[in-house]
């Protein structure tokens, strides 16, 4: 069996001199060589890749904090705003209610005002009546009673009005 061992030897040894005689040596040198530049290349690639990424995240991280500082801000104008509009409402609405007090006091004094002016023509009215009354009972004369009851009511007019 050593014989045949030896055989085996001398072909691999022979198969290996045809291989370098030729040149397969080279070529395979330089798939290798090809291999490992396009490795090294792709690892390059990947490695700006994952750079470009890295960049990418943290831009858009900076964003997102501007956007949610920019959210807050706009939340407090809102809120400011809304603040603001209550109270201007408020005040609009106590505005408005004074007014209508007003308006109803002032409604109310011009009641009370012409009241008491209709009382007085009422009273003027029934007192001239009266004197009418009185005076025709007591002046017999017709001439002299209508001149007399025309001076009381002139007089209790300018007295009452």
């Amino acid at each position: 069996m050593q014989l045949a061992e030896l055989w085996v030897a001398i072909a691999f040894l022979v198969f290996v001199g045809i291989l370098i005689y030729t040149g397969v040596h080279t070529t395979i040198i330089k798939a290798l060589d090809t291999r490992g530049a396009k490795i090294a290349a792709e690892l390059d690639e990947a490695r700006r890749l994952k750079e470009e990424a890295q960049k990418l995240v943290a831009e858009y991280k900076r964003k997102q904090r501007e956007a949610e500082a920019e959210a807050e801000s706009i939340v407090t104008a809102a809120k400011a705003e809304a603040e603001r509009l209550a109270a201007e409402t408020k005040a609009k609405l106590e505005d408005f209610v004074a007014r209508r007090t007003r308006m109803a006091e002032d409604k109310i004094a011009q009641a009370e005002h012409q009241a008491l002016a209709d009382v007085k023509a009422f009273a003027a009215d029934a007192a001239v009546q009266a004197a009418e009354r009185i005076l025709a009972a007591t002046v017999h004369g017709t001439a002299t009673a209508d001149r007399l009851v025309g001076k009381a009511i002139d007089d209790v007019r300018a007295k009452l009005n």
